[in-house]
């Protein structure tokens, strides 16, 4: 179920790309004001089709296990400001205690800032004109938004916003900090190496059943 925000800054338009959830998502998305959209299954779908209805200059993809920081929207006008720079994200941080999941955060925003390499995770946002230039997010099974960045990075600087949003710990909870961060690291080199992106996402569904 997404996380609406309860006050939307002003100017901000909230569209939620439901791909066939059973959870009551479109009811309660709805309530809050959010533009409901009912959307193909699959992330780079649900973003492209969410992105396509959207009328703003710039563009946020949020997960539903993500929540934004107050201030988001100022410090996404000021990164976007930047020179040279044609996307950013946030900071991340992992909603659940332990001295691994610090370092998971330490790795993440190390790879975000030095590499400008942030995953969807960290709530990718960017100007819609350069969205459309690049055609969206690929038609991917998985590894759209790696795919995405990697295409921005060709065109400009993705920057790392000041603030931090904050991440459910379930995936992590549900699997280990390491077999988490075993898969992940898997599919970046697979897709990296030219493995075929839906054998990946078979592969990573197998490597993400708990046991």
């Amino acid at each position: 179920m997404p996380r609406v925000l309860a006050t939307t800054p002003v100017g901000v338009e909230v569209v939620v790309a439901d791909g066939g959830s059973t959870d009551r998502t479109r009811e309660v998305a709805r309530a809050w004001g959010a533009r409901v959209i009912e959307s193909t299954p699959g992330r780079s779908h649900q973003q492209n089709q969410g992105a396509a209805v959207a009328t703003g200059s710039i563009l946020l993809f949020l997960h539903a296990d993500t929540r934004l920081p107050e201030g988001f929207d100022a410090a996404i006008r000021q990164t976007l400001a930047q020179p040279g720079v044609v996307a950013g994200a946030f900071r991340l941080t992992i909603d659940g205690p332990g001295r691994g999941l610090r370092w998971v955060e330490w790795g993440v925003n190390l790879r975000s800032r030095h590499l400008q390499m942030p995953y969807g995770d960290q709530a990718i946002f960017l100007r819609a004109e350069v969205f459309d230039q690049l055609g969206g997010f690929p038609d991917l099974p998985m590894m759209e938004d790696f795919e995405l960045v990697r295409r921005l990075r060709k065109v400009g600087r993705v920057a790392i916003a000041p603030r931090a949003v904050v991440t459910s710990d379930r995936r992590w909870r549900n699997l280990g900090i390491l077999r988490t961060t075993l898969a992940n690291q898997v599919m970046v080199v697979g897709y990296l190496c030219g493995i075929d992106p839906p054998k990946l996402a078979r592969w990573y569904r197998r490597l993400g059943k708990p046991r």
